[in-house]
């Protein structure tokens, strides 16, 4: 199935490369359903430095699957949420959950 959309050999591919980072599923599926702060992305995903966090964050902003959404107080809040756009994953994510208690976390 040789489409090369965009670039792209396989919609697969094209799918890797917006949710395939180290942290970015994962974030995404904290996301689903509710607007979270940076602080309470990292007490939920404690492995990810500050540094890999903010990178992911800015690229899921960048690529259209997350809003940032940043208040002008003192100390900054930054909240962030899915976009429509990043809504459209919930049933890819739901089923990598799926799988996960499945296949990995049963053995």
């Amino acid at each position: 199935m040789e489409n090369n959309c965009c670039g792209f050999s396989c919609p697969v591919e094209a799918t890797i490369q917006l949710i395939g980072g180290k942290y970015k599923a994962v974030i995404l599926w904290h996301l689903m359903n509710k607007t979270l702060r940076y602080s309470e992305i990292h007490k939920l995903i404690p492995k990810a430095t500050d540094k890999m966090l903010a990178q992911q964050l800015r690229e899921l902003e960048k690529d259209g699957l997350i809003n940032r959404k940043v208040y002008p107080v003192v100390p900054p809040k930054t909240e962030y949420s899915l976009t429509e756009f990043g809504k459209t994953l919930t049933p890819i994510l739901d089923e990598l959950c799926n799988w996960g208690e499945n296949y990995l976390l049963q053995n």
